[in-house]
């Protein structure tokens, strides 16, 4: 009985959600009160568990990304950042966005998606002020982009990380096994993004030609704190790719690099968190708690075992539905915890179709359907909430609908498109 009430409770706050009848942050704050009070959840769960609770790691490597890149804002690289890129592309808006797709993608597969997104948005909003262009397009073109470059490697997106841990893979397996098939994907986005967004690339001759007259230097206004915040970024950066050797999470590092900016340059704390997208924060925690309620009570235990009930130890088909059921189900939930929950039944999947060799398909389908079916819908992805946090803060919200309509086809494309390659490479 727990169980159902449980989904009643996730599907009416997910509705609400969808249709912002309410505030996101009040519907998942409302839907973690449910699940607490009707004991799908306690407390101890709630707060400490590591599979069905708060994803504190997620929590805090966004606050201790947030709180760099507010330092960071301080300095002028923005603006310098802004200028540039524009520049680069003559004023021609397409041009641009294939510039920053290009950019958050890569990154995305160097840092975590997050990152990278909290990176590049105030640059967004920069640029299209500076050329008039409207920077809803742009800034879901990158959440989209961040999501496909960031499942190219280990520290990409946080599902690669629990993947990694639980299937025992490295950095270099992920880079062998999927970084080929990501190039070609992102390609594939560029095209999609010329189609999609196509009211969005409105040329202006006059702002393009102020744009070219403009010195990106002259945006810088601490050069002192710049390099201080660069050097502190460029070693959070590596410690992020050296997580396999270092074993440091990435929130601790993104807590270390933000405690260390913070004491060590004449930034104020005040200034320093000022940034904060604590919103944002909030509703994380909040989904977190009504995921893990849903974990707690079995609930999606027993739907990824009634998938792998009806397989039979054919891989393909195994293979197959596992790619598109994780793509459906992280359009629907979170995909951390999904991949948290998932990931016991897959090793022992990979056990039963051959162990480290031919059924080792099974993790990059579950990879790749939980990373790209993250896009489908504005909260399938870390990366997704976040863009849309910063677009409100900003005066300009993207509604669950506005991005969800675009993230459903680039889903579709980049899964299908990923079907004929894991049927090509492991099960011919």
């Amino acid at each position: 009985m727990t169980a159902w009430l449980a989904v009643a409770a996730f599907l009416c706050a997910y509705t609400l959600i969808a249709t912002e009848k309410v505030h996101r942050v009040a519907a998942a704050l409302g839907g973690a009160g449910i699940m607490l009070l009707i004991h799908a959840t306690d407390a101890g769960t709630a707060f400490f568990s590591e599979h069905a609770g708060i994803d504190w790691n997620v929590i805090f490597l966004l606050l201790g990304m947030m709180i760099i890149v507010g330092v960071l804002k301080q300095t002028g690289v923005f603006e310098y950042l802004a200028i540039w890129a524009a520049k680069r592309a003559r004023g021609r808006p397409f041009r641009l966005m294939v510039l920053l797709v290009i950019i958050t993608a890569s990154a995305s597969a160097l840092l975590d998606n997050v990152t990278t997104v909290l990176l590049i948005a105030p640059v967004t909003f920069l640029v299209c002020e500076r050329l008039a262009l409207p920077v809803a397009p742009f800034l879901i073109a990158e959440a989209l982009a961040s999501n496909i470059g960031g499942t190219a490697t280990l520290v990409g997106d946080p599902p690669n990380i629990i993947i990694a841990s639980r299937g025992g893979l490295t950095f270099n397996d992920f880079l062998i096994h999927l970084a080929p098939l990501i190039v070609v994907l992102v390609a594939v986005f560029i095209g999609l993004c010329r189609w999609l967004f196509r009211r969005a690339f409105t040329y202006d001759p006059e702002r393009a030609a102020e744009i070219m007259t403009l010195n990106e230097r002259e945006a810088i206004a601490d050069r002192r704190l710049l390099w201080q915040s660069l050097a502190v970024l460029a070693l959070v950066m590596a410690a992020f790719v050296l997580h396999p050797v270092l074993h440091y999470e990435p929130s601790v590092v993104a807590l270390l690099g933000a405690g260390v900016l913070v004491a060590a340059t004449k930034v104020t704390t005040e200034e320093a968190i000022r940034e904060v997208e604590w919103p944002t924060l909030v509703f994380f925690a909040g989904l977190f708690v009504m995921v893990g309620a849903l974990v707690h009570t079995g609930v999606i235990e027993k739907v990824s075992q009634a998938a792998a009930g009806v397989t039979e130890g054919r891989l393909a088909f195994t293979t197959m539905l596992l790619l598109w059921a994780s793509a459906g189900l992280s359009a629907i939930v979170d995909n951390i915890p999904y991949v948290a929950t998932m990931s016991p039944i897959v090793a022992d999947l990979v056990q039963a179709n051959g162990g480290e060799g031919p059924g080792q398909v099974l993790w990059w389908a579950l990879a790749l359907g939980a990373d790209l079916g993250g896009n489908a819908t504005a909260v399938g992805a870390a990366a997704n909430v976040v863009v849309l946090g910063i677009a409100a803060r900003n005066g300009t919200p993207i509604s669950f609908w506005e991005f969800t309509r675009y993230g459903l086809v680039v889903t579709f494309v980049t899964v299908a498109l990923s079907t004929p390659y894991l049927w090509l490479r492991y099960l011919l």
